[in-house]
């Protein structure tokens, strides 16, 4: 055979290899690609040129390729034409990925879940969506604005690529900005990915505070009654203390990858975790732990209309967080670890909940002593890490008061609450890369006097 035959042939030989050595990866990056653009799309409202652009700017995932569906609301994501997967958006339940050959379980769900009242757009923040007209007398606006304008890029540049910043001080908006090179604005909902953790602890404070769950109760799982994984508790889930096997890697074919690109119920394919180890020994990020929460609260619940309204009924509605939206799998499963939207404005508002122990215009929606429980560090945790908190008593932001506890989620999303300061931050964002949030702090912190 000629040289000149065989030159191609390796080559394509080459290429199938790898191809299929790395075809899991691509089904990853396919699923990531599809859902993100799906929710970019059809939850956030955003063009799709800017979720290209700024969702999916990295790793593989900058390969894919997207087909938009407008009118059946769908996305398909390709990769080297290798591998394929597509996303639907679904009304109340968002965005979610579905297997071609399978039809979606039917779900019933409420006609509205999210019943907030019309806001009032000449009233400041939070009734409505001005800034205070308050002036604190410690209050050094200059600095604030420095501080805000600093987490920015400059127009020409996207190396922070910070999307929002909200500053709420003593229960008012004092401070904020968008991206507006990016159209970005105050209405623009924005991936909130693994902060909405923190949306479950609030739902299952709430079931705690109805009397339908206790923390030190064994998780109800059915699946577990007949091993040892009968013995972990709700609170070692909320702790990340379960002592289940998990992987946590984004960066390859992982439990994690699996569970939310892969998989349709990601409660069933958590809950198949196997036990690792005694629980509450060992802290062990899993988003795994999220979804097996968030199953548990379906099950107690035991009414889907119920459940899916349950987040919005019980906090959005009450404290006026009108644009959240948490999206379900294909199942129907709210993903708690990673999948929901809102404003940052929205985002202050749950922060500012947490701030005020749980109290809103003297209603009191979480438990007493809820706020203390999520804050205290998980026994494993060494100070980092609370119930589906996250929690600075460790100091590795050590500019900033250690009794700051955060929303934490993929790519820079953080609600950062600082109760000594009477402080709530929002930085909402494409990445974090080239972010230093220590210094973002300092700065916002050093406009009231602060100290650690």
């Amino acid at each position: 055979m000629k040289r000149s035959i065989w030159i191609p042939l390796l080559i394509v030989t080459a290429l199938l290899i790898i191809g299929t050595s790395q075809y899991p990866k691509l089904s990853i990056a396919t699923g990531y690609g599809a859902k993100c653009m799906a929710s970019g799309v059809f939850v956030a409202g955003r063009e799709a040129n800017s979720v290209k652009e700024n969702d999916l700017d990295y790793s593989i995932v900058k390969y894919t390729r997207s087909k938009i569906d407008y009118q059946e609301k769908s996305v398909t994501t390709t990769i080297f034409g290798l591998a394929k997967q597509k996303a639907v958006y679904r009304e109340v339940l968002g965005c979610c990925l579905v297997a071609e050959q399978e039809p979606l379980p039917p779900l019933k769900t409420p006609s509205q879940t999210n019943t907030s009242t019309t806001r009032s757009w000449r009233s400041p923040w939070p009734e409505g969506d001005g800034k205070s007209d308050i002036l604190f007398s410690e209050l050094d606006t200059t600095k604030l604005q420095y501080a805000v304008d600093w987490a920015f890029d400059e127009p020409e540049t996207k190396i922070k690529k910070t999307c929002s910043v909200v500053v709420i001080y003593k229960g008012k908006l004092v401070a904020e900005k968008y991206w507006g090179a990016q159209s970005i604005t105050s209405d623009t909902k924005l991936w909130g990915w693994s902060m909405n953790k923190s949306i479950v602890n609030a739902m299952v404070g709430i079931l705690v505070k109805q009397g339908k769950l206790s923390v030190q109760a064994s998780a109800p799982v059915e699946e577990w009654l007949q091993d040892k994984r009968r013995e972990i508790k709700i609170n070692d889930l909320l702790h990340m203390s379960s002592g289940l096997k998990w992987n946590e890697d984004y960066g390859d074919l992982s439990d994690v990858t699996t569970m939310l690109y892969k998989e349709p119920d990601c409660y069933k394919f958590a809950i198949g975790s196997p036990f690792g180890k005694d629980p509450d020994l060992e802290y062990k990020y899993s988003s795994g732990t999220t979804n097996i929460v968030s199953g548990i609260i379906r099950r107690t619940l035991g009414n889907d209309q119920l459940y899916f309204a349950f987040p919005y009924h019980e906090i959005a509605n009450k404290i006026g967080m009108s644009s959240l939206l948490m999206e379900t799998d294909a199942s129907g499963n709210f993903v708690g670890s990673s999948y929901g939207y809102a404003t940052a404005r929205d985002w202050a508002k749950f922060g500012q909940l947490y701030l005020q122990d749980g109290v809103w215009k003297g209603d009191s929606i979480l438990p007493k002593g809820w706020v203390s429980y999520t804050t205290t560090s998980a026994k494993a945790a060494n100070g980092k890490y609370g119930a589906f908190f996250w929690l600075n008593r460790a100091g590795d932001l050590p500019d900033v008061p250690q009794d700051m506890f955060a929303c934490q989620g993929h790519r820079g999303q953080r609600v950062f609450i600082i109760p000594s300061k009477q402080l709530v931050v929002v930085r909402l964002g494409f990445g974090e890369e080239h972010f230093d949030h220590n210094q973002f702090l300092k700065g916002i912190l050093s406009a009231i006097g602060a100290s650690k």
